[in-house]
């Protein structure tokens, strides 16, 4: 596996193009991320500006993972915006590229942010899971548990309400 990390990147207008990639990529084969299949680029964008505004402005952190030169996976580590919460993050956005499914790029991927969240005195990761798409097992092979639920949180057609799954990993766990 060649997979490397770059963290906080500088947010060229290429840069955001090749997110906006991945991002459509992983949401056109299915993945939970904010958007329900199928959806462009232009649609993508109406989440994606304001977030990558969000991180080139800060608060929030950017996560991106690359496989030699191209970018596979990202993560946001998403600044809960309340002075009583500054030591947790919520990672939003966390997503791999589909054709790199299998080889180990989404726990590499987690792994990265928690080593990450360490050095930058974190306490806590904090995740949420579309409920029905499988993630929350991947996530508590990671050490992260269940700490709740948003019944029917998350309406992915009319008709297909799915709770929203809250999961915790804290920092000082081994």
């Amino acid at each position: 596996m060649s997979l490397h990390f770059i963290l906080d990147p500088e947010l060229t207008a290429e840069l955001c193009e090749r997110i906006v990639e991945l991002w459509v990529d992983v949401t056109n084969a299915g993945g939970a991320v904010g958007f329900v299949a199928p959806v462009t680029a232009t649609e993508v964008r109406t989440i994606a500006d304001p977030t990558l505004e969000g991180i080139e402005d800060g608060p929030d952190r950017l996560l991106l993972g690359y496989d030699g030169g191209r970018l596979v996976a990202m993560a946001i580590f998403t600044d809960p915006r309340f002075h009583l919460k500054t030591h947790l993050r919520v990672l939003t956005r966390v997503m791999v590229h589909p054709d790199t499914q299998g080889r180990g790029f989404g726990a590499a991927l987690m792994r990265e942010a928690e080593r990450v969240g360490r050095d930058l005195g974190l306490a806590a990761l904090h995740v949420t899971v579309r409920d029905g798409s499988g993630l929350d097992r991947f996530y508590r092979r990671l050490g992260y548990r269940e700490v709740g639920r948003w019944p029917g949180a998350i309406r992915v057609a009319p008709g297909d309400d799915r709770d929203e799954i809250l999961m915790w990993r804290g920092l000082a766990e081994t």
